[in-house]
């Protein structure tokens, strides 16, 4: 098992909480991890990204060479297309069709999802209006990481159990809100992939 996955987003759309709960999930199933992020000015709606590699065997390093990536989990449309170049032919690309509007000349939304949907396998989804739908549009991100788990090979219970981890101290009522935004991404890319 090897899966090499760029995350990328603006600051405070928690790319670093799905990198942390897919970290717990790899650990759980023995797995070898290596990470590596880039913050930018997160703080003021800059970039954010995060190299994540698991596999079976020991993982040397912690950067994604060009055309590598199996997947791009992107959390901002336009972000998904800075990566682009890190996507391996068989790769699959995950994006959010919200933007945020940190620049002044954000291209039209329009053109940025016609790149998107040139490419082979793509799954683009509203994670804000599904997370609204669940209760919070804070657990967008976790939308997001449950349409990404189709192309992830690490069983789904792991991936709760990620879930379970990180959202533990906030509460039962904060663990449940997340998995239901999990489940949600999860049944949206199944069911559009």
């Amino acid at each position: 098992m090897k899966c090499d996955i760029v995350l990328a987003g603006v600051g405070g759309q928690g790319i670093l909480s799905i990198a942390t709960v897919l970290g717990f999930a790899a650990l759980e199933n023995n797995l070898y991890l290596k990470q590596a992020e880039t913050h930018g000015m997160s703080q003021r709606g800059g970039a954010v990204q995060s190299y994540l590699r698991l596999s079976d065997r020991p993982v040397y390093s912690d950067l994604i060479p060009f055309g590598k990536a199996d997947l791009i989990l992107s959390v901002e449309p336009m972000e998904s297309l800075r990566y682009l170049p890190y996507l391996s032919a068989e790769g699959y690309v995950v994006t959010n069709i919200t933007p945020f509007m940190n620049i002044l000349n954000y291209p039209e939304i329009e053109l940025v999802m016609d790149e998107i949907k040139r490419l082979p396998r793509f799954v683009a989804i509203d994670a804000e209006a599904i997370a609204k739908e669940i209760g919070n549009s804070k657990t967008s991100n976790m939308v997001m990481l449950g349409a990404a788990t189709p192309f992830i090979d690490i069983a789904l219970q792991s991936i709760e159990h990620g879930i379970r981890e990180i959202f533990g101290r906030k509460g039962e009522e904060m663990v449940s809100l997340n998995l239901r935004a999990l489940h949600a991404g999860r049944e949206f890319a199944l069911a559009n992939r």
